[in-house]
């Protein structure tokens, strides 16, 4: 009974977000208005929706007879972007380019091409590179368009526009190579890599190190530690490049990769003395280097060193150190580390609670678990769906049905916010016990909640047959959510029918 009106929940949700989406376009026509003490940005930065329109806010600005300057502008839309104010930010630049009395710098081309890729997409970039006018800008350019290329995978349009690059004479520096390297590393085409390094030398395109990191992880890959240590010598004899933690950190990690933990341990305590005393990432990357090496006593000294480095302690680095005491088996120290986190914290992240939460349901600490839900809900936290994942799992695995179902109604209400989904597993299991109890109600609430999510699988949909053959119920309906569903059924399956 836990579950009947989940799929009755989650239409509802589904009503009250569109009656709220159909509400916000009143909200877009509304411009903010403007005080004697107010500033441009200030009226930006207050139209939060990204469905109102810096454009008309500029002219208005402008009509009302303030001046502006290009640096202003820069300055706005710059902002935006690293507060992920996409589209004001590329409504400012795009307004920008329009006027003939600003002049756009490479830099601001560079900055619109990224904004494009990030509102609009890859083919609208692609279109606004080949209107750039100049090569200076096309430079600029060209690295977020490639990047772009990167992120979604596009191996043939990244070696077409290198091609193209190149033809123009725009590969002068390593950030371009390193680019197409990293999709060749992301694709497992590692000898790739090494024609990309071999294009370099040819073209005396000087390395940096991320290029070595790079070509030192493709040589692992392809012909192991002899290679990669050759490499990295080279990289020592570069003049040009100072050899940092993150390549000692990359070449530890292929010797941890190859059983070498003497070899691994000497080049990590190497990569501490080149950690940086403005900077914490490479603290953590260390931490995970000896969390690897089942080595306590390193996670706490770069621990405990992490702490003199300036500025707050991220949630990211509490997450991380839990984590990595979490893989060693410390729930202890990871339980203080989380309480000390606590102590600092303003708004409660549920993801750092949530990995400690994770390791008690799978040690089977369900009483601990279960005490740190209650604690982390009375401390204001939000459960997210891997909260609710973490419970849900936990409870199927030690019996607690009653409670699983509980938390998967309250996780199957957020699937339309998050790409998560429950295990198949998991579904099965809900679906057996359902049937073993002989609930045909809640089954059938639970395969259709199932359907409308988009994860009915034939093993689910068999159960619930079988239940209605057992009931002497009419089973259409079923039937006709499995024809959606493009399920075939089996010679099995059809027997029940």
């Amino acid at each position: 009974m836990a579950i009947r009106s989940l799929f009755a929940n989650l239409k509802r949700t589904t009503t009250w977000r569109s009656l709220t989406s159909r509400a916000s376009p009143v909200n877009s026509f509304t411009k903010p208005p403007i005080t004697k003490d107010d500033d441009l940005g200030s009226i930006i930065f207050r139209l939060k929706f990204p469905r109102r329109n810096a454009t008309a806010v500029i002219e208005k600005w402008v009509d009302s007879g303030h001046k502006l300057t290009t640096s202003e502008l820069r300055s706005i839309s710059r902002t935006l972007l690293k507060s992920k104010r996409y589209k004001h930010a590329l409504e400012i630049l795009t307004w920008m380019e329009k006027q003939n009395c600003f002049r756009m710098s490479a830099a601001d081309h560079a900055i619109r091409l990224e904004l494009i890729i990030k509102v609009h997409g890859l083919t609208e970039a692609e279109e606004y590179f080949t209107c750039i006018p100049n090569s200076a800008s096309q430079k600029a350019a060209s690295l977020p368009l490639l990047h772009g290329y990167v992120i979604e995978r596009a191996v043939d349009k990244a070696e077409t526009f290198m091609r193209k690059l190149s033809g123009l004479g725009l590969i002068v520096s390593c950030h371009p190579c390193n680019e197409i390297m990293k999709l060749y590393m992301e694709t497992s085409q590692y000898n790739k890599v090494l024609l990309v390094i071999q294009q370099m030398k040819q073209n005396k395109i000087p390395r940096n190190v991320l290029s070595y990191n790079l070509w030192m992880n493709a040589c692992a890959e392809i012909s192991g530690v002899t290679s990669v240590e050759m490499v990295y010598k080279e990289m020592q004899n570069d003049i040009n490049v100072e050899v940092g933690w993150s390549s000692l950190s990359t070449l530890a990690n292929v010797y941890i990769k190859e059983g070498l933990i003497n070899k691994a341990l000497l080049v990590i305590k190497c990569a501490e003395k080149k950690l940086s005393t403005c900077n914490r990432l490479g603290y953590f990357f260390l931490m995970t280097l000896y969390t690897s090496l089942n080595n306590k006593k390193g996670v706490f000294r770069l621990w405990e060193a992490s702490k003199a480095v300036g500025g707050r302690i991220t949630c990211a680095n509490y997450m991380c150190v839990i984590s990595c005491l979490v893989k060693l088996g410390d729930l202890v120290e990871a339980k203080r580390i989380l309480l000390e986190w606590e102590s600092h914290c303003l708004n409660y992240d549920i993801r750092v609670s949530n990995i400690l939460l994770g390791a008690y349901m799978r040690n089977g600490l369900i009483k601990e678990a279960e005490s740190l839900h209650l604690h982390t809900l009375e401390r204001g936290g939000c459960p997210n769906y891997k909260t609710w994942e973490i419970l849900m799992e936990g409870w199927v695995k030690s019996g607690n049905m009653n409670k699983a179902i509980d938390a998967m109604k309250k996780g199957f209400a957020m699937l339309r916010h998050c790409d998560w989904r429950p295990s198949e597993g998991i579904l099965l299991a809900f679906a057996e016990y359902f049937e073993n109890h002989g609930n045909l109600e809640d089954a059938n609430q639970f395969i259709r909640a199932i359907h409308h999510l988009g994860l009915s699988i034939l093993p689910l949909n068999k159960s619930l047959l079988r239940m209605h053959v057992t009931a002497q119920k009419p089973a259409v309906d079923i039937l006709e959510m499995m024809e959606k569903d493009i399920i075939v059924m089996g010679d099995n399956t059809s027997a029940l029918v």
